[in-house]
């Protein structure tokens, strides 16, 4: 299993990912962007960028999903005017910088040779990523292991009963995906800490 290194000669963060693997985190990041853009899979690039500062349209309620309740906590648990007040100000930014973000993922995926579609048996796809990159990345790693422990329902100090379901439990499958992107977030952490 591969993960992040710090290169050196290059002063890039490097990883190497097969083509299932490329393909696996571009679906993840991927459903991470519909859920945050209700089903829209791209950030709205045509909005004035004055108009768009200056809207607070944002919701004042807490979202019903549980992932986006978890994404975007409630701000002021004691006070609803002020938590409402507060998400209808930083809700639809934060929103679309998370987007954005997990967008970058999917590009950087697929500039580094991702086919759009499945991708083929032996492919090896070599990702660079300056530090503001890497950065964005590991943004995105949070946000998606966020998304998959609250749909497993992972708590703190659970592990044994993960490691105690049968391999072919699909919500098995779906715990191995969650330790494989924390695998990869830790490796990048530590490339960003060699780059300092």
């Amino acid at each position: 299993m591969n993960g992040f290194a710090w290169h050196r000669r290059s002063g890039r963060v490097i990883a190497t990912f097969t083509g299932f693997e490329a393909d696996l985190l571009r679906s993840l990041t991927s459903q991470l962007v519909e859920l945050l853009r209700n089903e829209r899979a791209v950030p709205d690039t045509a909005a004035d960028p004055l108009e768009t500062l200056m809207d607070f349209s944002g919701p004042t309620t807490e979202p019903e999903d549980p992932v986006l309740r978890r994404l975007f906590p409630t701000a002021y648990p004691d006070d609803e005017e002020a938590a409402g007040d507060f998400r209808r100000f930083t809700e639809g930014g934060l929103r679309d910088a998370k987007a954005r973000s997990a967008c970058a993922v999917i590009d950087g995926l697929e500039e580094a040779g991702l086919p759009p579609e499945l991708a083929e048996d032996g492919l090896m796809i070599d990702v660079e990523l300056d530090r503001d990159e890497a950065e964005s990345w590991m943004r995105t790693f949070t946000d998606v292991r966020l998304a998959l422990a609250t749909r497993l329902g992972v708590e703190d100090g659970d592990e044994e009963r993960w490691e105690a379901m049968p391999a072919d439990d699909p919500r098995a499958q779906a715990h191995d995906i969650y330790d494989w992107v924390g695998y990869l977030q830790e490796t990048l952490v530590r490339a960003l800490v060699k780059a300092s």
